[in-house]
């Protein structure tokens, strides 16, 4: 079963955290999205969707690479998937 999640987070994470960590797993986990810095709040943010357990997956990644970058006030809510990201995970910038 496909679902859409919407992470956000704040912390401490090193210069291409984006790329080399987030991008890399979404990738591997074949989840399709969105991972941006949202530089008015402090926060990163993504939007990932795929299959439940990749996406479970992912999460887990995330939880297990978030202790040793310091991520804290991890938010993680349904989202409702608003475009085609066409198989694709992006990092905006």
């Amino acid at each position: 079963m496909k679902k859409c999640l919407k992470i956000t987070f704040t912390g401490k994470w090193p210069k291409n955290f984006l790329h080399d960590f987030v991008q890399k797993h979404a990738r591997k986990f074949d989840i399709e999205g969105t991972v941006q810095k949202v530089e008015s709040l402090g926060k990163i943010r993504i939007i990932a969707c795929g299959m439940a357990g990749e996406l479970d997956d992912f999460l887990d990644i995330l939880h297990a690479g978030g202790s040793k970058i310091s991520l804290e006030d991890i938010e993680i809510e349904p989202f409702l998937k608003d475009k085609d990201y066409r198989g694709v995970f992006r990092v905006i910038e």
